[in-house]
């Protein structure tokens, strides 16, 4: 059985930070006995399931970052808070408040390292957690890569320059973070444009029933200054119906017996019945919305180079910054030409067997 075959449920993820931790719930769900596949939507904060598994088992595989799974279709009301009151922001600026402090301070200043550690520690921990972990597993991506930066840099000594870093990188996860919360607060907006529920003649009576439950062929009555629920066919009245929300045109279109009508429009002041022409998955809108999420996780060409490339950059990178922190100190003394490294130097010089002992022919 293929994973296209297999059993699929779509599911709304909470608590994303990272595209990182995004992977890693995705590798996460699909290590999951009953498990087929699993396919993560960062930008549209989704997964899709192929298989059996319930949401117990994947808030468990996601509770490295504390994430919260709901069906897709369950009504649920996402958590909307300011740049400034969001977790990320405040590591970002009690970072910027010490960096500060060690700025004003003056390197010189026996207090001002203090100041710049603190900056690195609080604006960091949790780039730390995250680069030790990956250094752990030999997994060289962007926390590893900033972790080792900012530790050599501490280990020469340049604590400001560390701690500016550490700033940066805090201050550009947390825009981060509320950008792409803006982009799925969009989202959700839209799918809200259309009624969750809409009144259906049925055996002669009328009812009120859920758009989950309305089928093709049902009779929709639309009082005047409703939005319409599905799409469908008008079969009986005349009015005028706002379709901006769908087709962008500013001026509503007169509609009328066997005219179409979309779900998500706003009816004018005529009553309207309109027979249902889809199921409330396949309506114009949910097109759009969907190819609005699928377009999220879409990378451009050449964003999926720099992913693959990047792969083998960030390892050789660390190779040849360790190779020149050690070889030219070692084998050609303090000077290799105009590139002066005087602090590996002189920690060189408490080796067993100092670099400058060598024969002068090594060091020409």
């Amino acid at each position: 059985m293929s994973d296209e075959s297999a059993h699929k449920t779509v599911y709304r993820v909470q608590g994303f930070s990272c595209a990182n931790c995004a992977a890693k719930f995705e590798q996460n769900v699909k290590a999951l006995p009953g498990v087929r596949d699993a396919r993560v939507n960062f930008g549209a904060s989704k997964i899709t399931v192929y298989g059996e598994a319930s949401i117990e088992e994947l808030e468990r595989a996601g509770a490295f970052e504390g994430l919260k799974v709901y069906p897709e279709k369950e009504p649920h009301a996402m958590e909307r808070k300011p740049l400034r009151k969001r977790k990320a922001a405040l590591p970002a600026a009690l970072s910027a408040v010490f960096l500060a402090a060690g700025w004003i301070l003056g390197e010189g200043h026996p207090y001002a390292a203090a100041a710049f550690a603190l900056s690195i520690a609080i604006g960091g921990y949790e780039l730390f957690v995250k680069g030790f972990r990956s250094l752990m597993r030999l997994n060289f991506n962007m926390n590893t890569l900033m972790t080792v930066a900012i530790l050599g840099a501490a280990a020469i000594g340049e604590w400001g320059e560390g701690a500016a870093v550490v700033f940066l990188f805090a201050i550009s996860e947390a825009l981060e973070r509320f950008s792409m919360d803006k982009a799925r607060e969009s989202i959700r907006t839209l799918m809200n444009i259309a009624p969750k529920e809409a009144v259906v003649r049925r055996g002669g009576r009328e009812m009120t029933v859920g758009v989950g439950d309305i089928e093709i062929g049902d009779t929709l009555i639309v009082k005047p200054g409703q939005k319409i629920a599905m799409d469908g066919r008008v079969v009986r009245g005349h009015s005028a119906v706002n379709q901006a929300a769908i087709t962008g045109e500013s001026v509503p279109a007169a509609k009328g017996p066997g005219d179409e009508v979309f779900a998500g429009t706003l009816n004018g002041d005529g009553l309207l019945e309109v027979e249902v022409t889809k199921r409330v998955e396949d309506t114009t809108l949910s097109k759009i919305i969907h190819l609005v999420e699928e377009a999220q996780a879409e990378k451009a060409p050449s964003q999926r180079f720099v992913d693959r490339f990047a792969k083998h950059y960030t390892p050789a990178i660390m190779a040849a910054a360790a190779l020149l922190a050690t070889v030219p100190p070692l084998f050609f003394g303090r000077r290799v030409g105009r590139l002066d490294l005087p602090r590996v130097g002189l920690a060189c010089r408490r080796l067993p067997v100092a670099p400058w002992s060598f024969p002068r022919r090594w060091r020409s």
